[in-house]
């Protein structure tokens, strides 16, 4: 007897559906130990562990193991399953196929999670990639997942897909025959964009820089923080995804899927619910940052997608890591190649780096630094042009007195400065909506000439900056993009002189030296 349910496998950050087939032969055997299960269809380690667990699950739950040969088919043959997602499945398949689970009801059915030695069920990465897929393809009746997966798949099936809960393989066997239960059920009203963990009222003066900040944030561009220790370069970089619009359902449930295939996703945390911050140490491999390995896993620029990636120390960095940022930095993904095929992961950060301007990070005599010019024009040429071309704000940190710290009056609050920032990308949304992106800092050239038109007084700025900076032509449309979200700040439909003049101080920068 041949019985048939559906399961699913994760490739990148993508899944994909998968029919699970299993068919009995041998039943007239009596040995026990004359029992075979055979796992086909391209299964890895993992997959091919999951005949002991079963077995054991099965002796566990008060099943009889199948006596004989059993084979269990995993379609498509030519795709790679990976994991111990397809334990429940494979368990259920199998009960199908010796009656003690209704085939009929089965082949409407999907179903994911590891198995214990004891029958019980334990959580498995990519839980909402899964169920979103599965819901979108609608060839299936209802999902069975471990109750720790059931949020999140909830959240991605919505009202599509019902999502039904077990704890164990004889809870979901007695569900596949009563052929009735009771959903999970998402709660969406505890979504919550709202709260803020750092405040930038916090940060005593550096006007400047906060100014600066809020700039990138409403216009989505790309920071460099340059000042000596202690000057609050960290402090300002940590505070930057307060400030930015709060995270959309949609947006949410994008960057929770890079979060759920890796497992970072718990019962309790359904949804990354705010901006993700990620601040890698300076000693991560180029795989760590956009993602590798055999079977290749998201990196920290698809984990920061939708937020900020902090990278501190900046030219600390190894060489090649920083490079392998260029790409990602203008498409907004990233593609990893590996012989088994490559994957497509999403990495629309916002780029916030912060950097000494000296060997010694001192900057200046006044200070005790002794760094010789030839010294800092060598540590300054560790980041390499093509990866300072590509960021838009360069923003000098200068060390406060102890009396300007001492009279600094109390800045404004995130929640404040977050206002403007969201009534600025409101306007880049609504002038943007039949192009097909929300922000300044990903304007085409052709959008470029149609929407940051300038002045004959700024165009003549410009022109000259250009002469005077050595500037490159990419360094001259993130000009017009900076000055296109000044002028959004200012609520101004047109590109001022006064705007285009600030884009362009921070701009220009001893680094291009």
């Amino acid at each position: 007897m041949v019985a048939k349910l559906f399961s699913a496998t994760v490739i990148g950050i993508d899944a994909f559906p998968i029919e699970i087939e299993v068919n009995l032969t041998g039943v007239n055997s009596t040995s026990m130990k004359d029992s075979a299960i055979s796992i086909v269809g391209l299964p890895d380690a993992a997959v091919k562990e999951s005949r002991d667990r079963v077995y054991s699950a099965f002796v566990s739950s008060g099943f009889i193991p199948p006596r004989g040969f059993t084979v269990v088919n995993l379609a498509p043959a030519d795709l790679r399953k990976e994991g111990a997602a397809f334990d429940l499945g494979i368990a259920l398949g199998i009960l199908g196929a010796t009656g003690e689970a209704n085939p009929e009801r089965l082949g409407r059915i999907a179903a994911i999670g590891e198995l214990g030695l004891d029958g019980s069920l334990r959580p498995v990465r990519g839980a909402l990639p899964i169920a979103a897929k599965l819901a979108a393809d609608r060839q299936v009746a209802a999902l069975l997942v471990p109750r720790a997966n059931a949020r999140e798949a909830a959240l991605a099936a919505a009202d599509r897909l019902p999502v039904f809960p077990v704890t164990s393989l004889k809870e979901a066997a007695e569900l596949v025959n009563r052929g009735r239960g009771t959903p999970f059920r998402a709660e969406l009203e505890k979504f919550d964009t709202s709260g803020i963990s750092c405040d930038f009222n916090e940060v005593k003066g550096q006007l400047a820089a906060k100014r600066a900040l809020e700039i990138a944030a409403a216009g989505a561009h790309n920071t460099l923080l340059v000042g000596s220790p202690g000057t609050g370069k960290s402090m300002m970089a940590m505070r930057l995804p307060g400030i930015l619009p709060p995270l959309k359902f949609a947006e949410a449930l994008e960057t929770s899927r890079i979060y759920s295939v890796l497992g970072l996703l718990s019962a309790g945390q359904p949804l990354i619910d705010r901006r993700p911050f990620r601040a890698p140490h300076h000693t991560i491999s180029d795989a760590g940052l956009i993602g590798g390995g055999r079977d290749p896993r998201p990196g920290e620029i698809s984990l920061a997608h939708n937020g900020v990636l902090f990278l501190d120390e900046l030219p600390e960095f190894k060489r090649n890591v920083l490079e392998v940022l260029r790409q990602p930095l203008e498409d907004g993904v990233v593609t990893v190649s590996r012989a088994a095929g490559s994957c497509v992961f999403p990495a629309r950060f916002m780029l916030c780096a912060a950097m000494n301007p000296c060997p010694c990070g001192r900057g200046e005599v006044e200070l005790g630094c002794r760094c010789k010019p030839e010294e800092k024009r060598r540590y300054l040429k560790r980041i390499s042009g093509p990866l300072l071309d590509r960021i838009d704000l360069r923003v000098p940190v200068r060390r406060l007195t102890e009396s300007e710290l001492l009279k600094a009056p109390d800045g404004e609050s995130s929640a404040v400065i977050r206002q403007r920032v969201a009534a600025a990308r409101e306007r880049q949304a609504a002038r943007y909506a039949d192009l097909g992106f929300f922000t300044n800092s990903q304007l085409t050239p052709g959008a470029l000439q149609r929407f940051c038109v300038l002045s004959s007084g700024g165009e003549k700025l410009l022109r000259e900056a250009i002469h005077r900076f050595r500037l490159s032509p990419r360094a001259y449309s993130r000009i017009l993009k900076v000055a296109r979200t000044i002028a959004d700040l200012a609520a101004s439909a047109d590109i001022g002189d006064e705007h285009l003049f600030e884009a362009i101080n921070y701009r220009k920068s001893e680094l291009e030296g």
